[in-house]
């Protein structure tokens, strides 16, 4: 299918707004059809495997299809910053990222601009980009999208955020990610395989399931790990995460997200993986809830 059709009725995330993002008509996503990143830089605080000592070569794009309430990228997420940008552009940046010494393409919040990044990437790859193209993604994904990138997209880093549908339903007002997301997870392994690495640790393919640990919600992040870990086994690599940051902005209505999560929460979550037998795993550990993880997101790279 035509990248123009897959923008007339999008139905590219499961929330299938159908709108003619063509004709400038904007779902839930809050983009049309133009291509909007708001960054493309060498980034160094993703997963080890990913980063590296080099950095992993990082484009935001604007909008989301997901809008968490305590979104930490909330100014791109919304819309309000980003530079537009080109497909032919789109594959310059990534070649630049390579020439930079990027370990990979993380392409972060792809979902919505999912047919024009795999136009950019085709064309990259026949210009000479040959390190690997990481999917950065909330995990609220559809299967037949998922499906058009296959054999283009080497390395999965989607979230799981939630085991507990009343909660997906008050923090991202998608009472059906846990479906959605275990669906795609299902894909993204059936694409990937096992997990590939070279001699430096450096992943080369797999998937990586992430998981933020919500002040308050510890149980919903075991009952999330166990589901993930008794479906995939050690198909998958799971990331436990302890940076959430409260942004003020967005919990007005939401008094019980304001804080940090304390030392003790994120040792249970541990623990509690750990005891279920959870090997192939990253932890954060230290005060990682701080700005290092939340880049400046002003145009740098697009122009």
């Amino acid at each position: 299918m035509q990248i123009e059709e897959l923008y007339k009725r999008c139905r590219l995330c499961p929330r299938r707004c159908q709108v003619n993002r063509l004709a400038g008509e904007r779902g839930f996503c809050g983009m049309d059809a133009r291509i909007f990143a708001a960054r493309a830089a060498l980034h160094f605080w993703e997963e080890p495997c990913i980063s590296r000592e080099t950095g992993s070569g990082a484009v935001f794009f604007s909008g989301c299809s997901l809008r968490c309430c305590y979104c930490q990228n909330a100014s791109i997420s919304g819309g309000e910053a980003g530079v537009e940008i080109t497909i032919p552009r789109l594959a310059g940046i990534f070649l630049k990222l390579q020439e930079q010494g990027a370990a990979n393409i993380n392409l972060v919040t792809p979902t919505h601009f999912a047919p024009s990044i795999l136009a950019a990437l085709k064309l990259a790859r026949q210009e000479g980009l040959s390190i690997p193209a990481v999917y950065n993604c909330s995990g609220y994904e559809s299967v037949e999208m998922l499906e058009m990138l296959a054999g283009w997209i080497d390395i999965y880093l989607t979230d799981f955020k939630y085991a507990d549908r009343e909660l997906a339903a008050r923090y991202s007002r998608a009472a059906d990610y846990p479906d959605r997301a275990a669906e795609a997870v299902g894909e993204m392994v059936r694409q990937t395989g096992p997990a590939v690495f070279d001699g430096d640790g450096l992943m080369k393919k797999g998937v990586i399931v992430r998981h933020l640990l919500l002040p308050g919600h510890v149980k919903n992040s075991r009952d999330t790990v166990r589901f993930v870990y008794e479906t995939w086994k050690d198909k998958v690599w799971i990331s436990l995460m302890n940076q959430y940051t409260p942004m003020e902005a967005g919990l007005k209505n939401f008094p019980e997200l304001n804080r940090r999560v304390t030392k003790r929460e994120y040792n249970q979550l541990v623990d509690f993986a750990l005891d279920l037998g959870v090997e192939n795993g990253f932890i954060q550990e230290g005060p990682t809830a701080k700005e290092s993880f939340i880049p400046a997101f002003d145009g740098e790279g697009l122009r």
